[in-house]
């Protein structure tokens, strides 16, 4: 007779035999949405692989002989094939409500969904009867840094609120049978990973990792690596489950490694509160909108780098009359503002031992690791190109900007740049902050000046100070006022080319229905504080259900680097 089968809901929860179970479900879970979100990305990557955008800087920044040849600006842009473009713009319109953003979020609707989504998986992994104490987290790729920053936090929140409930369920169960909790190796373990993660979530706080980033970067790592350690002493099960994460980071050090550089640099100080950085012998290797991480050599700050866009396109095709490998940094904290000290300092120095103007710069020794990130529109898909910018965001919008009227120009459209029309907007507090970078935008505009492109630069202050020190920008326009992001952009949608601009209302309304009806596309890209960037999502989100059709599709970038 066989022995008697005890009732499942009178079983003692195994869970070496449940969590695995569970873990490889939702394993399959995010690799079915990694499968997914690489699949919609194979068009565009085969398309930057053809115009050789997509693999650009993948291995730093490089130093050639010397420059390439540059055309002359004696081609039309192609024609518009309105029917793909409309397609285009049908497609545009079904994703803008993705770009909405609410206030405070930081998130936008499309960001929500993906996280929605994943929380969602894990709910019903739980609503099947999966124990609180599996943490399916842990199979989850870490992919972090710029754009998918908002899932690592995200996730890495999920896991701390998964360890955090399987960790007191945990204890409570051994209080209430009188269980040691610390002793056991499993048990001692368990509470040295739930510390760990306390700890990196702590010290990951945004307030924290705004005023002491170098060491939250450091105790992030340590810890990250002692929590895999803790782990697999907590379970025998981890193993398997670890060795992902780790590849991905371990390869992701491997190729940093390979874009490290140490170059010459000469620092000048625009004033007291910007400092331009040129890095010298620097001539390809990167697009104008990518970043690099940025280490300067000067007085004790050696251990320090941080983040700065490239403000220019490479020499081969810029428009700068002193093209290079350009940088900016604002004084936005002590480092900036060290660097602005010490930069003025020197100038000064050079000044009272009688150097020649050209000798005025503090010269240092840089480490560049990168170039990361960039624009994730090509700006020469699209006929009509918005650029806006507040602040020191204007480094993105202004690099964008040389790249696209260089190509253009310079480059006489070699890969079919279609772009006719350029507004470039730019939100500043003071008059004086133009000067910054007032020298290269006066070249850009000449350089387009007499082109097939039409640029136009709008320049809003809102301080009334000292507006004297407006310098002559072609083609430029200087208000006292605070933008709206929406009724500049529909205004641009609206608005014929500026040699019509002269026109009547009514003439001007019926070229406006006009573009609409050529409907080459218009591209956005937005830089600056949160504010103005949330206002550029949102704009795109409402005037893409109605107006993306009409003129092409359009297509949103948005640049915000906060720590």
């Amino acid at each position: 007779m066989a022995a008697p089968v005890v009732p499942s809901s009178f079983q003692i929860y195994n869970s070496y035999v449940e969590d695995p179970k569970w873990q490889i479900k939702f394993t399959i879970v995010w690799c079915s949405g990694v499968a997914l979100a690489v699949a919609v990305s194979v068009p565009s990557l085969i398309l930057g692989l053809r115009n050789g955008r997509s693999l650009k800087g993948m291995t730093g920044i490089s130093e050639t002989d010397g420059y390439q040849s540059a055309h002359s600006d004696g081609k039309e842009p192609p024609p518009t094939h309105r029917r793909g473009r409309r397609l285009i713009g049908a497609w545009n319109a079904l994703i803008s409500p993705t770009y909405w953003s609410p206030p405070k979020l930081g998130l936008n609707l499309g960001q929500i969904v993906v996280l929605s989504a994943y929380l969602a998986a894990v709910l019903v992994c739980i609503v099947k009867d999966a124990p609180l104490i599996s943490n399916p987290n842990r199979a989850g790729p870490g992919n972090g840094y710029e754009k998918l920053n908002f899932i690592h936090r995200m996730a890495g929140r999920a896991m701390f609120l998964a360890g955090c409930i399987h960790g007191s369920l945990w204890i409570r169960n051994h209080l209430q049978y009188g269980l040691s909790i610390l002793g056991p190796q499993k048990e001692t373990s368990g509470v040295a990973s739930l510390a760990l993660l306390c700890i990196i979530v702590l010290t990951s706080l945004r307030p924290v990792r705004r005023l002491f980033y170098e060491y939250f970067f450091v105790i992030h790592v340590l810890t990250y690596v002692a929590f895999f350690v803790t782990i697999c002493y907590h379970t025998i099960y981890a193993s398997p489950w670890i060795f992902p994460p780790l590849a991905f980071y371990g390869a992701d050090v491997l190729l940093r490694l390979f874009r490290y550089r140490i170059k010459d640099a000469t620092l000048t100080a625009q004033d007291a509160h910007m400092t331009l950085i040129r890095v010298h012998n620097c001539d390809d290797g990167w697009l104008a909108g990518q970043h690099v991480r940025l280490r300067v050599f000067f007085s004790n700050r050696v251990f320090e780098s941080h983040a700065f866009t490239i403000l220019s396109a490479p020499p081969s095709y810029s428009c700068l009359s002193s093209p290079g490998f350009i940088l900016a940094a604002r004084n936005d904290g002590d480092w900036t503002r060290a660097l602005n000290d010490y930069t003025r300092k020197k100038q000064e120095h050079l000044q009272i031992n009688k150097k020649s103007e050209g000798d005025l710069g503090a010269f240092v020794q840089v480490m560049l690791d990168g170039p990361y990130g960039g624009s994730s529109v090509d700006l020469g898909l699209y006929e009509n190109v918005f650029l806006v910018a507040g602040g020191s965001g204007v480094t993105f919008t202004l690099g964008l900007l040389d790249d696209i009227v260089g190509r253009c120009v310079k480059l006489g459209r070699s890969q079919g740049e279609r772009t006719r029309r350029i507004e470039f907007t730019w939100c500043i507090k003071s008059f004086g902050q133009i000067e910054w970078f007032a020298p290269m935008l006066v070249d850009i505009a000449a350089a387009a000046s007499n082109s097939t492109i039409d640029l136009h630069i709008s320049i809003f202050v809102t301080c009334l100070c000292n507006p004297e020190a407006v310098p002559h920008i072609p083609n430029s326009i200087v208000i006292l006022s605070r933008p709206s992001v929406q009724d500049l952009l529909k205004d641009f949608i609206s608005l014929s080319p500026s040699s019509e601009r002269k026109d009547s209302l009514e003439i001007g309304l019926d070229e406006s229905q006009k573009l609409h009806g050529s409907g080459g596309g218009v591209a956005v890209c937005a830089s600056g504080p949160e504010s103005l960037t949330r206002e550029a999502q949102n704009a795109v989100a409402r005037l893409g259900l109605t107006m993306s059709m009409d003129v092409g599709g359009i297509a949103l970038h948005t640049e915000l680097f906060t720590l």
